[in-house]
């Protein structure tokens, strides 16, 4: 399948990226906090590795038609996280190269179509084992800027930033706990209403700026699609957004999941 293959070139430059950040970390360094609150980077970096035999299985139940659960439970998966958090850098390095590339030959044995067999994160809905991709790539991106180790949302590569904003923006749709806007990348044609359900459209054109479901202007939130997706998912304050409507100051957001 050559949207698998695509998708599997593109998770392999994230990797090499991420690499290159975690083998110039000291022990020392990785003691030290992540963007992540009450996580170290060597927490990160355990994450990642354990997230890539989480999606092993999935591929194996994708495979085989056995259902395979991503995790045995959520305390076991933090309790991996937690026990492997300390080790040395060169283990921790070797964990994140060594489960990256479980992964990705386990991929690339995949059957074409074994990626329409629908399988199942810890939590939310079923999805085509195709997903399992996505997902992978958004963890090594979004993590490698967690890692607080140089990387930032600004080095995100564009065609990642222009699948994630979409999906993400769309995340929020429908959350009563999401203050009503819309998010708008520059040199966009539309923007993304996020916050509770409308009985209308969730974008508005860039013609006339207004909801299709109310034809009020709402509070409309501007930027460079990066900066856009960093905010959304939490690891930006969006201070350097612009704000057009009522409050003039960027939206709080709740947790992006």
């Amino acid at each position: 399948m050559n949207e698998a293959s695509h998708s599997l070139d593109r998770i392999a430059a994230a990797t090499g990226r991420l690499l290159a950040s975690a083998t110039a970390l000291t022990d020392a360094q990785l003691r030290e906090p992540s963007l992540l609150p009450g996580w170290t980077r060597g927490h990160v970096l355990t994450h990642i590795a354990r997230n890539a035999d989480g999606m092993v299985n999935l591929l194996h139940w994708a495979r085989t038609g056995t259902e395979t659960p991503m995790y045995a439970s959520a305390q076991s998966r933090s309790a991996d996280i937690e026990a492997g958090a300390g080790r040395p850098a060169a283990d921790l390095a070797a964990d994140v190269r060594d489960s990256a590339a479980a992964f990705a030959g386990q991929a690339a044995a995949m059957p074409d179509d074994a990626w329409t067999v629908a399988v199942r994160a810890l939590n939310g809905p079923p999805f085509p084992a195709l997903g399992v991709l996505d997902r992978r790539l958004s963890e090594v991106e979004i993590h490698h800027v967690d890692l607080a180790a140089g990387y930032s949302p600004g080095d995100w590569p564009a065609d990642f930033v222009a699948d994630a904003l979409p999906r993400v923006a769309g995340s929020f749709t429908g959350r009563d706990d999401t203050p009503v806007c819309l998010v708008w990348a520059e040199g966009a044609p539309h923007g993304y209403r996020i916050g509770p359900a409308s009985t209308g459209s969730t974008t508005s054109t860039a013609d006339t700026g207004s909801t299709a479901d109310t034809g009020s202007r709402p509070v409309v939130v501007h930027g460079p699609p990066a900066e856009l997706l960093a905010w959304l998912l939490g690891r930006d304050s969006g201070a350097g957004l612009r704000v057009s409507g009522e409050p003039a100051a960027t939206p709080v957001l709740p947790a992006w999941r």
